[in-house]
């Protein structure tokens, strides 16, 4: 039986970089579809079925900013690899805080693009573990609705990025056991990476100014110094 191949759409103005990457995408085995600017990228992102979005920040029209963000909010979770030439840390907490799933800074190796993209191509899509029935749950006041993708707090929805949600369902998942950065980063992003980084402290600190009365004293999400983090339900 033949395998069926992935899907990527890259939103990329850099001519040149685009010819590199279609024919490198394409003798890996991936179907590519390419746009060079972003009004024309995010439509084939909401009218075609992809399974993974390359997406540059600085586009003529749109910037890759406004696309993750659009897209997030109308509901498409298809996961996004942003490729920019700027290194800041402030860029990367942009992304990731709109809803990408990856960053990478250019110029890169191409191994490690191929890797970042197997790495969420391994990743479901929907938020509800294929492993697992639960569809809802609860915790405190909050009600956490996996197909739909959304958690609210005594019946008021609170606004989550897509990595959000996937970091409190592996909380979730994991009631009562002591995580270490190193295990989430590898399991949630898919990868390995520096812990100097602070991507994980990062977005829990963002999640527990949504859950928790007091982020400073948090009563879910708690920290074990030395070795990371436990879900308290």
């Amino acid at each position: 039986m033949s395998k069926i191949q992935k899907r990527i759409l890259l939103i990329e103005d850099e001519k040149g970089l685009v010819l590199t990457l279609v024919d490198r995408l394409n003798s890996e085995g991936y179907i590519v579809a390419s746009a060079s600017d972003g009004e024309s990228g995010e439509r084939l992102a909401v009218e075609k079925q992809f399974d993974l979005i390359l997406l540059d920040v600085m586009l003529p029209g749109k910037n890759g900013f406004d696309i993750v963000r659009d897209l997030r909010s109308h509901g498409i979770s298809t996961p996004v690899l942003m490729l920019t030439a700027r290194g800041q840390l402030n860029e990367k907490v942009v992304g990731l805080k709109l809803g990408a799933d990856d960053y990478l800074t250019k110029p890169f190796e191409m191994l490690e693009l191929l890797a970042r993209i197997e790495s969420l191509l391994r990743r479901p899509n929907s938020i509800a573990s294929a492993e697992s029935n639960i569809t809802l749950y609860k915790f405190g006041p909050f009600t956490v609705d996996f197909e739909k993708m959304e958690i609210k707090r005594k019946g008021q929805a609170i606004e989550f990025s897509s990595k959000e949600f996937q970091i409190l369902r592996y909380f979730i998942e994991h009631p009562g056991v002591v995580l270490s950065r190193e295990t989430i980063l590898n399991d949630v992003w898919g990868y390995n990476s520096m812990p100097a980084t602070r991507t994980v402290d990062t977005h829990i600190a963002w999640i527990r100014q949504k859950i928790e009365d007091n982020p400073k004293l948090p009563k879910f999400i708690i920290t074990v110094h030395g070795f990371g983090y436990k879900f308290n339900a």
